[in-house]
């Protein structure tokens, strides 16, 4: 068994040019309509709305409630090299009092991306 996840994005694109730029994904498929990555060990989908082959609940972008986490081993040489490519913190880097380390970013599409280091 293998989990992998996807997001419904208008623009599947610039997700890829994200992630292979910020976080070394690899590009395992690459369309106008769908982008298939590895991210951490996994694999993060990315497919574009209203495609008529696909079942209805496909069709709509995700507008909330969804993030994507990656776990790293050295947070804060990840959040200055965010800092340093002019990306945008949306939760500055901090400890949680159940011991992880993490900052947040969004990718192009709006998806929160918790880039953390679990304590």
């Amino acid at each position: 068994m293998k989990l992998w996840s996807g997001l419904v994005v208008k623009d599947p694109t610039a997700a890829r040019d994200f992630y292979v730029s910020h976080f070394g994904s690899e590009v395992l498929f690459d369309s106008d309509w769908f982008v298939l990555l590895t991210l951490g060990g996994g694999e993060l989908g990315f497919l574009k709305p209203d495609q008529a082959a696909q079942a209805p609940m496909f069709r709509q972008t995700v507008t909330s409630g969804a993030w994507v986490a990656v776990d790293v081993d050295d947070v804060d040489a990840q959040y200055q090299r965010f800092r340093d490519a002019g990306v945008d913190i949306e939760v500055p880097l901090r400890d949680e009092p159940w011991g992880d380390r993490h900052f947040v970013v969004r990718d192009p599409n709006g998806i929160p991306v918790d880039v953390v280091r679990h304590g």
